[in-house]
């Protein structure tokens, strides 16, 4: 039997220790981020926040058309931020006599109802019909007014390829006569669809106004919400209810075009 010699034995462990050292070394890691970190090493840099953006379009004071009325000129103003309506007001509108005590009373809840609706879709003030008829009509110029100004700095790069909101546009029909009075419709639409409906011009004084006041709002959601001028008339309103969908279907035949 052979005998390991001495020196063979000695250089094999001396083999063996040299090879696990190596191996303890690449096992260790060249980097330790966290320890970099605390040594003051710079750490990944993190995304940039994005800063604000320039304003939005559809920003500054406009100032409607005067409407004409009964007892005097109704003209309406807004300021308008980021395309919201922040501020409405009436600078003018009748006054004398009991014009007065009408305007005090009217002029602020209007106000109010326009900044609240975002549109001239807003409710008459009780006991002043012809003052709230004119500011509904120059708070309509106003929007459309604010509309072409927005659609005019947006450009042909507007907010998508088909010019987002600056392609929405206002036509107004024609005025249907009725036994009662005239009927005449607006109606806003964008993207083909109304979003908007409104009766500019409907019978007033006496039974009529309260006809009115009941069957113009129905009318102008039915409009909205059929997308054309088949709708239903109002129960008690049937003279209304024609003009409107006769004076709708023109506005609608126009935006057509």
């Amino acid at each position: 039997m052979r005998k390991s010699h001495p020196i063979r034995r000695f250089v094999l462990a001396g083999a063996a220790t040299v090879s696990g050292i190596v191996l303890l070394l690449s096992l260790k890691p060249a980097t330790d981020p966290a320890s970099a970190q605390a040594a003051g090493g710079a750490a990944p840099p993190a995304a940039a926040s994005p800063q604000g953006g320039a304003q939005a379009a559809g920003s500054g004071t406009v100032t409607g058309d005067a409407a004409r009325t009964q007892y005097g000129a109704v003209q309406v103003r807004l300021t308008v931020s980021n395309g919201k309506i922040t501020k409405a007001e009436a600078v003018q509108a009748p006054k004398g006599g009991q014009s007065d005590q009408i305007t005090a009373n009217a002029v602020p809840k209007l106000n109010q109802a326009a900044v609240a609706a975002q549109s001239a879709d807003i409710d008459a003030v009780s006991g002043a019909t012809y003052t709230s008829t004119g500011y509904k009509q120059s708070l309509q110029s106003a929007i459309d007014k604010a509309n072409a100004a927005a659609g005019a700095s947006q450009g042909s790069g507007g907010q998508n390829a088909g010019g987002g909101a600056a392609q929405a546009r206002t036509v107004t029909g024609a005025v249907a006569q009725t036994q009662y009075g005239p009927v005449q419709v607006r109606v806003t639409v964008s993207g083909g669809k109304i979003t908007k409906a409104e009766a500019v011009k409907a019978p007033s004084g006496g039974q009529s106004t309260n006809i009115t006041a009941n069957a113009v709002p129905k009318l102008n959601q039915a409009a909205v919400a059929a997308g054309s001028a088949e709708i239903d008339a109002v129960s008690g309103a049937t003279y209304t209810s024609a003009g409107y969908k006769e004076s709708l279907q023109s506005a609608l035949d126009q935006a057509g075009g």
